[in-house]
């Protein structure tokens, strides 16, 4: 029997799409906890141990739980989110509780998700922790027996046997996988998880890790039977100073087994002293954009000096329209083209796309360049080499095309956008050679 007191459901809006959440306590930090691969956040109170593990932290702290969008009691999807997507409906949900900075802890496939996020609003989220992640989904498959327990939970679907891995501890209960049963069913149907899969295939947020400047706590189970611990230790060591703690158990999910070492390693790094936060906001991830005006020279020498100013002038009025559209952040005209930065790389590709066909539709042909990486904040502009990249990869494009690095495939899988290979390229000033693809709209 669930306690009394349960906090009730609202709803956040993320663009089109409502997010269920819910929030439980009063304390003077925010923590949201970023759901699995699926949750239904009134059913999980019935979960034993679950509720219990929540009012522990609400004992210090404003909790703050989610279904993700297409699961549980948020919105059904058209077609796949990507993490890019799913990072926002988090931010949506921070603004729609008044949240200005909060602490993630991300379970599971929700590990991904909470990394990009801390490496890209390292002035929103404070901490970070995972517990029982990883940063590549094809690494959980290629884990021994990865795939055959990936097909019978899709066949079961509905019956309580994924409760086998997530929560070992109680394999042998049948009234526990009855329970478990209901809560499967209740957080989405057969096809939906299997879309889920489909979008899980896409996660890799390995070349993000070491961008993440935010205190990190990585946590893992030692005989964690979904995850490997492997892969929370490979997590860990690509973060930098990222601190791991290994627990005894089989239990995958966090509220079960032995938890009080954990409720204390938790509230120990998540009220305890911190480095300042001015480290954090020195380097940040994003996606940068460099746009250039193909033949420029020449074609100013053609124009004549008046002529070729109101090029430029239409030329910038788009760039600026498009940018702003796009949520991007204009940093400087370079006289003949822009840069610009943007939190999600999705966004920074359709801008490349959007600005590219409006301007020749004005007879206007620009190449550009889209990279993420880490870039140094200097008041209003911006550097590092993920600058000087996103100019190498643009300086590869041709007339009226939109170069990006391979990182940002990776990234923007599951966006809907589409990309065509151009080869390995080596860049001036850059090691080894890169990968490089063409977008199209």
């Amino acid at each position: 029997m669930v306690a009394a007191n349960l906090p009730d459901t609202q709803f956040a809006r993320s663009g089109s799409v409502h997010i269920a959440y819910q929030v439980m306590g009063e304390g003077p930090i925010d923590v949201i906890l970023v759901p699995g691969s699926v949750s239904q956040v009134e059913f999980m109170h019935e979960l034993p141990g679950y509720t219990d593990f929540l009012r522990r932290l609400a004992t210090y702290a404003r909790v703050i739980t989610f279904d993700k969008r297409g699961q549980g009691l948020s919105d059904r999807m058209q077609g796949l989110a990507s993490l890019e997507v799913r990072m926002d409906d988090v931010r949506a949900v921070m603004d729609c509780v008044g949240s200005t900075s909060a602490a993630l802890i991300g379970f599971s496939e929700g590990c991904a998700m909470s990394a990009l996020l801390a490496a890209s609003a390292p002035d929103r989220i404070s901490h970070l922790v995972m517990f029982g992640g990883f940063s590549r989904f094809a690494d959980l498959m290629a884990s021994p027996g990865g795939t055959e327990r990936l097909e019978k939970r899709l066949a079961l679907w509905g019956q309580g046997w994924m409760m086998h891995q997530v929560i070992a501890s109680e394999r042998t209960n049948a009234d526990f996988q009855r329970l478990f049963a209901r809560f499967e069913r209740l957080s989405a149907s057969p096809g939906d998880y299997r879309a889920f899969v489909g979008m899980n295939m896409q996660i890799d947020v390995a070349d993000i890790l070491p961008s993440i400047r935010i205190p990190t706590l990585v946590l893992h189970r030692l005989d964690d039977a979904l995850v490997p611990v492997a892969l929370g230790r490979r997590l860990a060591s690509a973060i930098p100073q990222a601190g791991l703690i290994e627990y005894p158990g089989t239990d995958h999910a966090f509220w079960c087994g032995e938890v009080e070492k954990l409720h204390a390693d938790l509230e120990e790094f998540l009220t305890g002293t911190r480095p300042e936060s001015t480290e954090y906001l020195e380097r940040v991830l994003a996606t940068v954009l460099f746009t250039d005006i193909v033949d420029s020279t020449r074609r100013a020498t053609e124009m004549g000096d008046a002529a070729w100013r109101r090029v430029l002038d239409s030329h910038d009025m788009l760039a600026r329209e498009w940018v702003q559209r796009n949520r991007g952040l204009l940093v400087k005209s370079t006289g003949d083209g822009i840069l610009a930065r943007f939190d999600g790389p999705a966004r920074a590709v359709r801008c490349a796309l959007g600005l590219s066909a409006a301007l020749s539709a004005r007879g206007i042909a620009i190449r550009a360049g889209v990279h993420t990486g880490e870039v140094e904040l200097r008041g209003d502009d911006i550097g590092g080499i993920a600058v000087h990249a996103a100019a190498r990869v643009m300086a590869q494009a041709q007339a009226a095309e939109v170069m990006v690095s391979r990182v940002v495939t990776d990234l923007v899988a599951g966006a809907g956008l589409s990309f065509q290979p151009r080869g390995r390229h080596a860049l001036k000033g850059l090691p080894s050679e890169w990968e490089l693809y063409s977008a199209e709209a």
